[in-house]
């Protein structure tokens, strides 16, 4: 996390535990690794150590919106799911819909950042809830003042990948726009 600057653009302490992230297409998030929004394009499989008894919070965010030389939408949100019974993510309140990478054209790689929260009790959240069809109320979304708000403290698992703009990415910008 520190080498790519997650530590501290996005949080203040790296997590100790990677949360595994894995995609149906068999890429894997691999701290850091480069992959293409193609790969990534539909909701993955999240897993980390987690107490049953407990509940989590897992995000995914883009610090680099709409580049990582003019981060000026910092953060961009692509999901939130909280209140997750261990380390359930299907049984959690989806907050924010899943949305994968679509990194503007030229604006190189992008990083996006899994993060989880242990949660000190099941919450009420009072975020808007938002569809996986508008790109609306995502930008400018810091997870680290959620975790304040909510008193998460730092995360307890963390991981990521990089990506650029490919051929996915007009479809992605369609579906964010309500089809049109």
């Amino acid at each position: 996390m520190e080498k790519h600057l997650v530590v501290p653009d996005v949080i203040q302490k790296a997590p100790e535990k990677v949360v595994k992230v894995s995609y149906k297409s068999g890429v894997i998030a691999d701290l850091g690794n480069e992959v293409t929004p193609t790969q990534v394009k539909d909701e993955p499989t999240v897993e980390w150590e987690a107490d049953p008894s407990k509940f989590y919070l897992l995000c995914m965010t883009d610090p680099d919106a709409p580049s990582r030389h003019e981060p000026k939408f910092r953060e961009w949100q692509h999901w939130l799911v909280g209140n997750i019974p261990g380390s359930d993510v299907s049984k959690g309140e989806v907050l924010s819909e899943y949305v994968g990478s679509g990194p503007p054209k030229g604006t190189g790689l992008h990083r996006y950042i899994f993060l989880v929260y242990e949660q000190p009790k099941k919450l009420e959240f009072d975020e808007k809830r938002l569809p996986n069809t508008s790109g609306d109320n995502r930008g400018l979304t810091s997870i680290q003042k959620i975790a304040d708000k909510y008193n998460l403290g730092s995360p307890i698992a963390g991981n990521l990948f990089q990506a650029e703009w490919d051929d996915y990415c007009p479809i992605l910008y369609k579906q964010l726009s309500g089809g049109k």
